[in-house]
């Protein structure tokens, strides 16, 4: 099996890390992309502790001309697989949705895949080889309350993906959205306290009644599936599996 240098945002934890771990085990060499760069370097030393190739990267994925710099900054380790993961969240009523935070949750998760593809497609097209692979949500498909900027990200992603998808139709270049019900990270936890406090609830009702009750599987969905599922993506029995949307959602949508 080939190795490649795997860019991942948002690495350090979560399921940024989730799936590094996976893949870092699988022997590809592991780019942990993140705005801490204290938390990306000790997310790189866990993976070389554990057998993997593993390096840091600092980097704001707002910042434009951040972002264009990189190719030139990872020149050594050029990026064959490029994993958008970074997010955050911000629970609220429309009416109380601070501008700020709502522009912010779309330049994190719909303007920076845009930008990092547009930084790495070039060498993805002259090795003819590239896979860009964008974390969705469940919410890129059904929508929740309070979540009004989150679920627009997630959902422009999918139009993203599909059009990149039509525009590297000439190499062997994919993008798909993988699309997770819950999965139980940091950010679900604090979501799991807001959800609580924003509709008057205990936070075990919070899980039951509002995250799990939609899913007839009843579970939340496991970091070694998301792992598993971009490793298949990153394969060629998936070359031709591009601009699709890869739901994991216990059966979710499905109603």
């Amino acid at each position: 099996m080939s190795s490649y240098n795997v860019f991942i945002t948002g690495g350090a934890s979560g399921i940024g890390y989730g799936i590094a771990e996976r893949l870092a085990a699988k022997g590809h060499h592991i780019l942990i992309a993140d705005i801490n760069l204290d938390a990306a370097t000790a997310a790189a030393e866990k993976l070389k502790a554990a057998g993997g190739s593993a390096q840091p990267v600092e980097i704001d994925v707002t910042d434009a001309a951040g972002v264009a710099a990189l190719p030139e900054k990872l020149k050594d380790t050029p990026v064959d697989i490029l994993v958008n993961n970074a997010g955050i969240q911000h629970v609220s009523k429309i009416e109380d949705f601070p501008p700020e935070k709502w522009q912010l949750l779309i330049n994190i998760m719909l303007v920076a895949p845009a930008l990092l593809t547009q930084a790495f497609l070039p060498h993805m097209r002259s090795n003819n080889f590239g896979r860009i692979i964008n974390i969705g949500s469940i919410h890129s498909v059904v929508a929740s309350p309070f979540k009004s900027a989150y679920v627009a990200a997630k959902h422009g992603l999918l139009g993203f993906s599909k059009t990149i998808a039509l525009e590297t139709g000439d190499c062997d270049v994919t993008i798909n959205t993988v699309c997770p019900a819950y999965v139980k990270t940091p950010l679900v936890e604090k979501q799991i306290a807001a959800q609580a406090k924003e509709n008057g609830i205990t936070e075990e009702e919070v899980v039951n009644k509002i995250m799990l009750e939609p899913m007839p599987k009843k579970a939340f969905i496991s970091l070694e599936e998301l792992g598993d599922t971009a490793d298949f993506l990153i394969s060629s029995a998936a070359r031709n599996i591009t601009g699709q949307t890869l739901i994991l959602d216990g059966g979710w949508t499905a109603r």
